[in-house]
């Protein structure tokens, strides 16, 4: 059986279960954040773009935020019958992007930086093990999340392809 492939655009969330594959193009300051399942082979994949939501902030769309989209994550595959102790995340993004570029006085804890410290650290607090990660650098990602067997693959236009287990 062939997989079906959907996307996960800017501040989206989707959860899915095998054979389904969840991609997220266009990752740059970006974090993709994959939760899985192994045992009932459910998973879901978030796009976010901001690492904490703000009181006061008008956003419909929380999922562009790590700290809520996480939390819609868990309650999204709880939902579904997955177990919050058998999650297990890999984050694929966080780069800055900008980083070369002269005169744009831009520092290494630019956004996407933030953003991989608030899923390193709401990661820790809710007790999910970080498997693998492809973050930082200088260069955009496109992330394919394959819910058959957890793996996620990177695809690069600078950097070389690769799978993170």
């Amino acid at each position: 059986m062939s997989a079906l492939r959907e996307r996960v655009g800017i501040a989206e969330i989707k959860v899915a279960t095998a054979p389904t594959v969840l991609v997220s193009y266009g990752l740059g300051s970006c974090l993709g954040i994959a939760l899985y399942d192994a045992e009932i082979k459910i998973g879901a994949l978030a796009h976010t773009m901001l690492p904490y939501f703000r009181a006061g902030i008008r956003e419909t769309r929380t999922s562009k935020f790590v700290d809520m989209a996480l939390q819609e994550m868990i309650e999204l595959l709880q939902h579904q019958g997955a177990e919050p102790n058998r999650l297990r995340a890999k984050l694929v993004g966080g780069a800055n992007m900008f980083a070369d570029a002269p005169g744009t006085g831009r520092s290494s804890e630019g956004i996407g930086s933030r953003n991989i410290q608030a899923a390193h650290a709401i990661l820790g607090e809710l007790g999910i093990p970080l498997l693998a990660e492809d973050t930082g650098g200088n260069n955009g990602r496109t992330m394919e999340f394959d819910l058959e067997n957890g793996v996620v693959s990177v695809l690069s236009v600078r950097n070389h392809d690769r799978v993170i287990l």
